[in-house]
């Protein structure tokens, strides 16, 4: 009878060595926070594997939106500081693609999935419906837009980068494709 009465004992004693451990020491016992679109995005241009764009994505009353905040240049290509969304409509016609919202609307409806938004292409101001869907570890966000269904659209898988990457980042240059053509500065 001895021997049960000590091993009663030494489980509490076990038990509440252990809550004092966790209120002492700060070990959390509460599940994980679930992963958030939130964030910064980094959008990798399909062909060359060469970073093409920043998304910032932020959340407001439930509804989540998706700012451009850094272009890359491309080989040859125009300043993106310079690219103006000439072909968008509204008060966003004629302003700078980088700092405009192309992703808007989108909610929450899974744990990891995001709809009833919508995703505009600046080259051509064309407005498409969307998806975007969190990988479970939160460090790839897939975005698909589309028409009509989600049958009929295309992907893009983007990378999650640290929050303070767009602080610290320096511009960023492409470098060239083999074989590509230099251009010569313009003559004045």
């Amino acid at each position: 009878m001895r021997f049960f009465h000590r091993a009663r004992l030494s489980v509490a004693a076990l038990i509440a060595a252990s809550l004092w451990a966790v209120a002492d020491f700060g070990i959390a016992l509460a599940p994980a926070a679930e992963p958030s679109a939130v964030g910064l995005w980094e959008q990798v241009d399909e062909n060359s594997n060469q970073p093409e764009s920043w998304f910032r994505i932020v959340e407001k009353n439930g509804v989540y939106e998706g700012t451009l905040v850094k272009a890359f240049p491309k080989p040859g290509g125009e300043d993106p500081a310079k690219w103006l969304c000439t072909k968008c409509e509204g008060a966003e016609k004629n302003m700078p693609v980088v700092g405009l919202a192309l992703i808007k609307n989108m909610q929450r409806t899974d744990r990891l999935k995001y709809e009833n938004g919508t995703i505009m292409d600046p080259r051509d101001g064309a407005v498409y419906r969307a998806l975007m869907e969190l990988s479970p570890d939160g460090k790839k966000l897939t975005v698909r837009g589309f028409l009509g269904i989600a049958l009929f659209g295309r992907s893009q898988v983007w990378n999650r980068l640290p929050d303070n990457a767009i602080d610290a980042a320096p511009v960023a240059r492409r470098t060239p494709a083999p074989g590509a053509a230099k251009q010569s500065p313009a003559k004045k």
